[in-house]
């Protein structure tokens, strides 16, 4: 998303008379300032400004259709109050809790306009006013200090045109020696619970002099590099790509990384693992969390020989019952999941999956287990509780999101406090990255099996690792695969064509009385409007489906006139044009209106909502919504999460997009009523068969993909699966070695 170009081209300087609305949460502020132009409304997002203040500030004037005439500021000055009347404004204006306009007034009377510079700099003459005694003093004066630096460091990041909003979390680790540490190095901003883009840093550092070979920057950016490769699925690097990336984007000499990079891991930045004379380099949370999920299953693999037990009366009850007969894999299936600690159920559409996890639920059930089911998206968890009949959450809800007092995130569930389960089951593992996985494997206990279920031959994880592939390619997790198709599955050409495809066979294109259609067209642009076309019109008169609720559509790649940028831009006009009764909200390129279809690009834990007066916390990656308000005013949007309201402020905008169109790889975990796959040549890199087939098996009733026969052929032909570094593999085989000598040891 490219930066809003700011207009700087007005000055204007004054007081400010009162504020009219603060944001908190992003720095945005309404408020009339008092100056040469008269009393000027004074918009934009500058901090937290109070009555009182002097402000410079540089922008231009806009109008707005509702509240006519405004002054948007793009950067500003602060100045602190110099009269009487602006200082008693100021300190009576709330900015102190529990030092209100009473005694206020009783300050500026007693030591007028020294006020402040007493308040900061010999707080004690303070208990010399009526109502302040010795700890209200040292209170206030600790206050206005922790104020007046946030104001500083605010101010020096505005140079930079870097929001507000970092203030507080450069404040709260660094205090009164912020903008001190910044320019020592300013790639600490770059830190977690920080954050500013290493761009961004690197920035600051060239105009504050830094040499393109200092130390800090080539050790930000080998952390930068590994943090970009994670969003990328990788938990770690081999160190020679590392080098050699870290080199390309600094512009710095291998001497010189191979020195930084043995900083970096003597101070615990960084952590090298050798696998087979072969060295990676991880970021600590991802060696962790990997090293934990090793050692973890290890230890449950080491206990499974006691369940070891055959289930076949149990089974056939079942069938009996049910009037249901269950081929031989699914048996065998059952009974590994119950004779195990750990077991993993991977299948595709059609093959029986929900079918053999209803028998086990039912046969674990019956033995008086407490059963908990999740997965990882809330669509996941709702389709799993409608196939089962079972109660299931999310994992991040199955786990119960808590913060610490520094603000970073944690999960109440753990080694100290697990979850009440004899047996957890996971749905959708194909989508659980390293990160999630070693956060629910430490709230199971010990004694308790683990039941993972999911798609081998689907896409990956969104965030970094290759969890449920990994595990069943160790060979050391108990694995059963369901591949015979039932016959009512049979029918679906949706489903036939799901299982060619897996296999390298090109499906069957030219059947138009199933599901699945394929529309040819050689031309890129030729593609949004058909895209138009199926979505507004045709498939809404054929099958009565919602334009909205019913049909998605999927790409291979954001880019390219049939990527999902430009799709969603001519989805947006389509579907949901502009009109006078739709308020919207533009956020630098975007324009958010109402009843747009929107999805959350970030996992967000701390975004409040409300479902039927049930409160919570937590929206995440791929969570789709729909639009229901726009506050112009505020530039406030609520979005409902099917049933979860939440109010995003202008700061949180950047966490989403439009959804009209989506990436295959964001769709993981849902299903749609009708899917439109228009894949192109843009993108050659990114025509995989696990990408084609994850898309394919998105579509519940319809499907149709766009393009041409020879891309298609070429996505099933490309049985390269997306390259991920993780060594989770390794460290699993490397603990299962371990657990194996110590039992020949103990005998």
């Amino acid at each position: 998303m490219e930066r809003e170009k700011l207009d700087i081209s007005t000055e204007l300087k004054g007081s400010v008379e009162d504020v009219i609305y603060k944001n908190a949460e992003n720095g945005y502020i309404i408020l009339n300032l008092s100056c040469d132009e008269g009393l000027v409304t004074v918009v934009g997002t500058l901090g937290d400004i109070s009555e009182g203040e002097r402000l410079e500030l540089k922008g231009g004037w806009i109008t707005s259709p509702k509240y006519g005439r405004q002054f948007k500021a793009a950067i500003c000055e602060r100045g602190m109050p110099r009269t009487e009347a602006e200082i008693t404004a100021y300190l009576g204006s709330g900015i102190i809790k529990g030092l209100g306009p009473a005694i206020a007034k009783r300050i500026v009377k007693e030591f007028g306009t020294e006020a402040l510079d007493i308040l900061d700099n010999d707080y004690m003459r303070l208990t010399a006013v009526k109502g302040i005694t010795t700890d209200k003093a040292l209170y206030m004066a600790n206050e206005y200090k922790k104020i007046t630096g946030v104001n500083e460091v605010i101010k020096f990041l505005g140079e930079y045109n870097l929001s507000p909003s970092y203030a507080v979390g450069i404040w709260s680790r660094y205090e009164h020696d912020s903008v001190k540490r910044i320019k020592q190095n300013p790639y600490i901003l770059c830190s977690q619970g920080i954050e500013v883009d290493f761009t961004q840093a690197d920035r600051i550092a060239a105009d504050l002099g830094f040499d393109a070979e200092n130390s800090d920057r080539v050790c930000a950016g080998i952390i930068y590099v590994l943090r970009e490769n994670s969003y990328a699925g990788h938990t770690c690097l081999p160190k020679e790509k590392l080098r050699e990336s870290v080199c390309s984007n600094l512009g710095v000499e291998p001497k010189k990384f191979n020195h930084c990079l043995k900083e970096s891991l003597d101070s615990e930045w960084v952590v090298s693992v050798t696998i087979a004379g072969k060295d990676f380099i991880y970021l600590p949370e991802y060696y962790e969390a990997e090293t934990y999920v090793s050692s973890k299953l290890a230890l449950m693999l080491k206990t499974s020989a006691r369940y070891e037990k055959d289930y076949s009366k149990e089974i056939q009850t079942i069938e009996f019952t049910e009037n249901i007969q269950y081929e031989q894999l699914q048996r065998t299936a059952i009974n590994a999941s119950l004779t195990g600690s750990v077991f993993i159920l991977t299948g595709g559409p059609g093959t029986g999956k929900t079918t053999t996890l209803n028998a086990i639920i039912r046969i674990l059930k019956g033995m008086g287990k407490r059963i908990l089911l999740c997965a990882p998206t809330g669509r996941a968890a709702k389709r799993m509780s409608d196939l089962t009949g079972e109660p299931a959450k999310t994992i991040h809800r199955l786990l119960e999101v808590d913060f610490t007092a520094s603000g970073e995130l944690k999960f109440k569930r753990n080694e100290k406090n697990p979850l009440p389960a004899d047996v957890v089951i996971a749905d959708e593992m194909s989508m659980v990255d390293a990160l999630l996985m070693s956060a629910l494997m430490k709230a199971i206990r010990n004694d308790a099996r683990f039941i993972m279920v999911g798609d081998s031959n689907q896409l990956p994880s969104v965030g970094a690792g290759n969890i449920l592939r990994d595990l069943i390619n160790s060979h050391h997790i108990p694995t059963v695969e369901l591949t015979e198709i039932f016959r009512q599955a049979a029918e679906s050409l949706i489903v036939t064509n799901a299982h060619k495809i897996v296999k390298g066979d090109f499906p069957e294109l030219d059947n138009r009385q199933k599901d699945f259609f394929f529309m040819p067209k050689a031309l890129e642009e030729e593609i949004p409007p058909l895209v138009v076309q199926l979505s507004k019109e045709r498939l809404p008169k054929s099958y009565g489906y919602s334009p909205i609720d019913d049909i998605q559509v999927l790409c291979p790649t954001k880019m390219g006139a049939a990527g999902t940028r430009e799709l969603n831009k001519v989805l947006q006009q389509a579907l949901n044009p502009p009109a006078a009764n739709k308020p919207e909200f533009k956020y630098f390129d975007v324009v958010f209106r109402i009843n747009d279809k929107v999805m959350q690009i970030k996992n967000d834990y701390d975004v409040k909502w409300i479902k039927l007066g049930e409160k919570g916390s937590g929206i995440f990656n791929g969570d789709i919504g729909i639009i229901r308000d726009v506050d112009r005013f505020s530039g406030n949007i609520t979005i409902d999460f099917e049933g979860r309201i939440a109010i995003y402020t202008t700061e949180m905008l950047k966490r989403l997009e439009h959804a009209y169109a989506v990436t295959i790889h964001k769709s993981q975990g849902s299903e749609y009523d009708a899917v439109i796959i228009p894949i192109t040549g843009f993108t050659k890199n990114l025509l995989y068969r696990n990408l084609l087939y994850t898309g394919v098996t998105r579509a519940k009733k319809t499907l149709i993909i766009i393009g041409t026969k020879e891309l298609v052929k070429i996505m099933v032909d490309n049985d390269r699966k997306m390259l991920r570094y993780s060594l989770l593999r390794h460290m699993l085989e490397i603990e299962m070695t371990r657990k194996e000598t110590e039992e020949e040891d103990e005998e």
